[in-house]
């Protein structure tokens, strides 16, 4: 029997994303997307309803990895990027970039920026950003 591969730090990703949606309930959805769009790791608030289908997730998190990775041509120039932010009428969506992977969080479109900025504030330094 041929078994996919499964990475040996997904459990430590699994708790990463426990850690991010601990950060405020007004997460809905915490995920570690490689960067070719694969989910190493993700989890839904307790009681939240998915906006995506599974194969709409995975096209959005393969439209955010490809934006993720032509960001990084223009690091010279513009430098690093720390974070995007998309409002769209049901959800609030930020991505925060690191080495190897990035963040893909969902909040609740009710939340007020002041509170979006302190998340991603909190997340980053979660995170060691």
């Amino acid at each position: 029997m041929n078994r996919p591969q499964t990475d040996p730090d997904t459990p430590m990703y699994k708790q990463e994303c426990s850690r991010i949606l601990a950060v405020s309930p007004r997460i809905r959805y915490a995920g570690i997307i490689n960067k070719f769009g694969r989910t190493k790791a993700g989890g839904l608030r307790k009681g939240v309803v998915p906006l995506l289908k599974p194969d709409e997730a995975r096209n959005e998190h393969f439209i955010e990895a490809t934006r993720n990775q032509l960001r990084k041509n223009f690091e010279n120039s513009i430098g690093r990027e720390e974070y995007t932010f998309t409002e769209n009428e049901k959800v609030k969506i930020v991505t925060l970039s690191s080495q190897e992977h990035f963040y893909y969080i969902t909040m609740d479109k009710e939340t007020p920026t002041n509170e979006v900025m302190k998340i991603i504030d909190d997340v980053k330094r979660l995170v060691g950003k």
